[in-house]
């Protein structure tokens, strides 16, 4: 029997050439989406917390290299981080972002029960959210949902400057 001794080789450019110079109405939506999450109602951290989870989820290195890097320049420790993936029995989470986690995952995964957001999931949630601090969840969960198709589909590559992580269009 051989042994595939094929190494994964590193890409150097994204599938998809760069979407915001292909539709520049993207840029709008972008702001417009990251303004809307932004007020106030949800730490930031927590998005960002809800934003990586869901990008471990869908398997997108460029989201969870994305979503650790904004957490790691908000000052979270390593601990946290690494722990997003694990959250229902580590120690770094409050009952608030646990909630909140439990919110994305039910969101980005199937459910074999049928619904995805349970009674419960919903109420627990609202102990710690109330609706404007909700529908901002809701929002800041279709955010990256929104960005997952261009993610999984363009494959940006992660860890590189925005300018970088896109092929660019050609004159």
């Amino acid at each position: 029997m051989q042994e595939n001794t094929t190494a994964t080789q590193e890409r150097t450019e994204s599938r998809l050439r760069n979407p915001q110079q292909l539709v520049p109405e993207l840029a709008e939506v972008g702001a417009a989406l990251f303004k809307a999450t932004g007020n106030g109602t949800v730490p930031r951290t927590t998005i960002s917390l809800v934003q990586l989870r869901v990008g471990q989820i869908v398997g997108s290195t460029y989201l969870v290299v994305l979503h650790t890097g904004n957490l790691r320049t908000a000052g979270e420790s390593e601990e946290r981080i690494a722990a997003v993936a694990t959250w229902q029995d580590a120690p770094y989470f409050t009952a608030a972002e646990r909630a909140a986690l439990a919110l994305a995952e039910a969101i980005a995964q199937p459910s074999p029960h049928g619904e995805r957001v349970s009674d419960a999931l919903f109420a627990r949630a609202g102990e710690h959210y109330d609706e404007k601090a909700m529908a901002t969840l809701a929002m800041a969960i279709g955010q990256v949902n929104f960005f997952v198709a261009l993610a999984v589909i363009g494959k940006p590559l992660p860890g590189r400057p925005p300018a970088e992580q896109w092929t660019p269009v050609e004159g």
